[in-house]
């Protein structure tokens, strides 16, 4: 028998989950022919057959995870290589436990009375602690999926390993015209502010200890979906005009919404953009950092405050702005650059 194997659909995916099956045990499939739409973290993608040849098993029904490298389908023949992943079946792999934590007190001779007096109360803390959780129970929790099961990934990714710091601005947009473009405006500012402070447009190694600036600004844009949180890149931003870049916008936000967009509209972000205060709610925020790449600009809430102008108070329209980055390959004065470059830029008179 022949076994097609899950292949890599993109970026090293370690599992999909099955859609929808296009064809049924017994029936004869043509090479190249769809077999299976299977959504990964990103997007569905429809995974062609391999061969020509009769699909006599399916390997789990829709909703199932297939991890890559797991059979797909069983062909009819002999173990002749066609195209297919030839091999035995195997069990997947027990998911790996989570690491325990240890807290320790450290000791020394002048503090080691006070650790007996304390070490006591700390016993019975940990003895509640460990009993509250025991009595939690999530047997009819729902299982995360698809993109929610990536963004809990990336997130708990992200906190192991960036050391991240957020840095907060307020923009005043009184000289703007009232039909301006927050979004496109954001992006511009953005462009130019990687154009004075590289630093900012970077991957990093945080393993390797290597820092690659980029030339291109891809612009990862956070999108609130129905799906969850996705983030389409936007692709060498700096070589659009505003009417164009609205156009991308849009077709990007389509794309997400109504799952068209292929995996590599997902990858080589350089630098992320969340306009969280479309939403209606908060001036600030800490952005989450997602590496590779170092920086992530939030864009909060835009409206009335009270500023100092000419020695006097007046009420302007101001653009709340927040700043993460990865301390790790970017240092404070860098982002600070940074933030002052996209303020300045959207403070200035816009057409």
């Amino acid at each position: 028998m022949r076994f097609f194997k899950l292949p890599d659909l993109g970026e090293g995916i370690p599992e999909a989950e099955i859609v929808e099956w296009h064809v049924r045990e017994g029936e004869t499939v043509c090479e190249d022919q769809v077999i299976v739409s299977m959504e990964t973290a990103k997007a569905v993608v429809e995974v062609p057959s391999p061969c020509a040849g009769v699909v006599i098993r399916q390997f789990g029904q829709p909703g199932d995870l297939i991890h890559t490298g797991e059979p797909l389908v069983e062909f009819e023949g002999d173990d002749t290589d066609t195209g297919t992943v030839v091999g035995s079946i195997t069990e997947a792999s027990a998911a790996e436990q989570d690491d325990e934590e240890h807290f320790f007190i450290g000791a020394s001779p002048s503090t080691s009375k006070v650790q007996q007096m304390v070490r006591p109360a700390i016993n019975h803390l940990v003895r509640n602690l460990q009993e509250s959780a025991s009595n939690i129970s999530l047997e009819n929790g729902e299982p995360l999926k698809g993109v929610r099961r990536e963004m809990a990934r990336s997130m708990t990714r992200s906190g192991h390993e960036v050391v991240s710091v957020t840095l907060f601005a307020d923009a005043d947009i009184h000289e703007w015209q009232n039909q301006s473009d927050l979004t496109v405006k954001v992006l511009m500012a953005v462009v130019d502010a990687c154009r004075q402070e590289p630093a900012l447009n970077a991957w990093f190694d945080g393993p390797g200890e290597k820092r690659q600036l980029m030339d291109d600004v891809n612009v990862g844009l956070a999108v609130d979906s129905p799906h969850g949180l996705l983030v389409p890149v936007l692709e060498r931003a700096q070589s659009f005009s505003p009417d164009l870049l609205r156009t991308e916008i849009n077709r990007l936000k389509n794309g997400v919404m109504n799952r068209e967009l292929a995996l590599e509209s997902f990858q080589g972000a350089t630098i992320s953009v969340s306009n969280f205060g479309a939403l209606g709610t908060g001036r600030y925020a800490t952005p989450v950092v997602v590496p590779p790449a170092v920086a992530i600009l939030g864009v909060g809430s835009v409206g009335d405050q009270v500023v100092a102008c000419n020695g006097q108070a007046v009420v302007h329209r101001v653009m709340s702005l927040s700043l993460s980055f990865d301390h790790r390959a970017v240092t404070g004065g860098e982002a600070s650059r940074f933030l002052r470059a996209v303020v300045q830029h959207i403070e200035k008179k816009q057409a």
